[in-house]
């Protein structure tokens, strides 16, 4: 157990210099005594609250529960305002922010007298943010997952926030449905603080970061507005002080094993694509390669168990109540999946930390020998229009698609999709490929949840609901069809998708993991002679950065500098 005098903010508080004098004056200033906070752990909790993200808006109070249970531990709490990504307002996207509050996670862990942290996150792309900066700073963590928020209502029927909105929009334009009926669905499709209460984006990852050992058990289902909630904070907050002491830390938590967890987790919770990219991330900052190949070997060996939407039937309220993660996990143990002998946040091994969970509706958290769907949710596909691999939940979308050939309808930009895809003149049927470029990690720029492209409006009225969609873009994970993603290289670096003309012949199959534009090689080289690289999108600014550091969807859209190794020296603080 670490002395005061071994804690790291000894450095800015303990000694006997002019620097530590005037630390201490300061943080007289701020209203505190001596004995609140010398010689006990300073615990930085970074809130991801603001008044425009509504997975987070709770955030605020949440902080309170966190410095309850600091304080009951024997610590110093200090709450520290970082970035918000909001996913339904920031953007283009927030995916072009996630690195930069991955920066200032480990920038504000470094550089202030802080001993451990408490991370609130859980709207998408804030989880593996601020996993990302507390693996590269390395002080001890624990991440207080925002929660999902309530079900919807609307009429008799329970809605999931993001894939319900995703049909009745195609009900809309189909005609099925009017104005008046998208008021109500207004009304009663998000009706409470928390993220989407769906298996998508924000779901998968809070779950993966429990399934990593970063929270403690069973806090990535709490939704948001239960008093459990509340009290999983405080719990968080009592935990990290236990951290800093024991000084246990994320490079001993964010081990291989524990990335092969998270992935087995993701893939047999169904969950979002866009953790794949995140989880490569992530793992690099641990100094763990991870590839995608990775996920599409265990996607192989393990059955999606979860019967959540899109892929299934119920919500994250069912799902805690069915028994959460803990409950999930004792299915995937006893597959023999698991590395049940590593450290989490919470207890010495797994094991320890699954030791009497259980499952409760086996509705909803299925039994082994009655899976969802029989291997995981996420499969991997190579061919010569995705050298480096592109990505497709097969479970959320029509069987019948999944191996297919049609030829190519080609869109180069988001918006002239969205302004042209009802044109008759297309000639677009049930049967042709919808591809869309110049929406990748450069292109987008930030690589927008573009990848569900719509469908035209008279193929809807028509009742096709799906197609095969191929991009370079992402998919919100509450989102569902054959929409082949995160194609790589993008189009904008001058990948295969840059060289397809509409009516090239395209062909997905999904069995064989296979995805190829049916021309000659002669013939693409020839397209590719011709091809010109697009101007840059940012001349100065966070941009500018972006575009000369980031890297492709394959491995994890990170930044260069940051993902790669090397050591950072710890700042002098006398």
């Amino acid at each position: 157990m670490k002395k005061p005098e071994e804690l790291r903010s000894h450095q800015w508080y303990g000694t006997d210099g002019l620097r530590s004098f005037s630390h201490r004056a300061r943080t007289r200033q701020l209203g505190y005594l001596p004995e609140e906070h010398l010689g006990k752990p300073v615990i930085a909790i970074l809130n991801t609250w603001s008044d425009i993200n509504p997975c987070h808006v709770h955030l605020r109070d949440r902080a309170q529960a966190v410095k309850r249970g600091v304080w009951q531990a024997g610590g110093f709490p200090l709450e520290f305002p970082v970035a918000t990504l909001s996913e339904t307002y920031q953007k283009p996207t927030p995916m072009l922010y996630r690195n930069l509050l991955a920066m200032e996670t480990e920038e504000l862990l470094r550089s202030y007298p802080v001993d451990g942290a408490v991370l609130l996150g859980g709207c998408d792309k804030s989880t593996p943010a601020l996993l990302m900066g507390a693996a590269s700073a390395d002080l001890p963590a624990v991440f207080v997952p925002a929660g999902p928020m309530l079900p919807g209502h609307w009429r008799g029927e329970v809605l999931g926030s993001g894939t319900d909105m995703w049909k009745y929009w195609d009900d809309k334009r189909a005609g099925l449905i009017g104005d008046c009926e998208m008021a109500e669905l207004e009304s009663g499709l998000a009706r409470s603080p928390g993220h989407c209460m769906t298996m998508g984006t924000a779901s998968t990852l809070t779950a993966a970061a429990e399934a990593l050992g970063m929270t403690v058990p069973g806090a990535s289902s709490i939704p948001a507005v239960d008093s459990g909630h509340d009290r999983m904070a405080a719990a968080s907050g009592m935990r990290i002080v236990g951290l800093v002491r024991e000084d246990l830390r994320p490079s001993a938590i964010l081990t291989r094993e524990a990335y092969e967890d998270a992935v087995a987790t993701v893939l047999a919770l169904g969950g979002s694509t866009n953790a794949v990219i995140h989880l490569i991330a992530m793992a690099g900052r641990s100094g763990v390669r991870l590839t995608l190949d990775d996920f599409d070997r265990v996607a192989r060996t393990v059955p999606v168990l979860a019967n959540l939407r899109p892929g299934g039937r119920y919500l994250m309220e069912d799902f805690h109540f069915a028994g959460g993660l803990p409950g999930f996990l004792t299915r995937l143990r006893d597959a023999g999946v698991l590395h049940l002998d590593r450290p989490t946040v919470a207890h010495g091994t797994l094991r320890e930390q699954l030791a009497g969970a259980l499952v409760h509706d086996e509705d909803v958290i299925r039994p082994l020998d009655n899976p969802l769907a029989a291997e995981g949710g996420v499969a991997v596909l190579r061919g010569n229009l995705c050298p480096d691999g592109a990505v497709i939940k097969h479970i959320a979308a029509e069987p019948r698609l999944l191996k297919h050939t049609g030829p190519a309808v080609v869109f180069d930009d988001y918006r002239t999709l969205q302004r042209t895809i009802d044109d008759p003149g297309l000639g677009i049927t049930e049967d042709s490929v919808l591809v869309l470029r110049g929406s990748g990690p450069l292109g987008g720029p930030g690589m927008p949840e573009y990848g569900m492209l719509p469908l035209p409006g008279h193929l809807l009225r028509k009742g096709v609901r799906d197609m095969v969609r191929i991009s370079d873009a992402r998919m919100s994970g509450t989102s569902y069809g054959a929409c082949v993603l995160h194609v790589a290289p993008e189009s904008h670096v001058g990948g295969p998708l840059a060289l397809v003309r509409t009516g090239d012949p395209i062909t997905l199959d999904v069995e064989a993991r296979t995805l190829r534009l049916e021309v000659e090689d002669a013939e693409l080289e020839r397209r590719r002679a011709q091809w010109q690289a697009p101007p840059p999108r940012y001349g100065r600014g966070y941009g500018a950065l972006y575009q000369d550091q980031i890297t492709q969807a394959d491995t994890g859209c990170d930044f260069r500098f940051l993902a790669r190794p090397g050591e950072v020296p710890e700042p002098y603080a006398g």
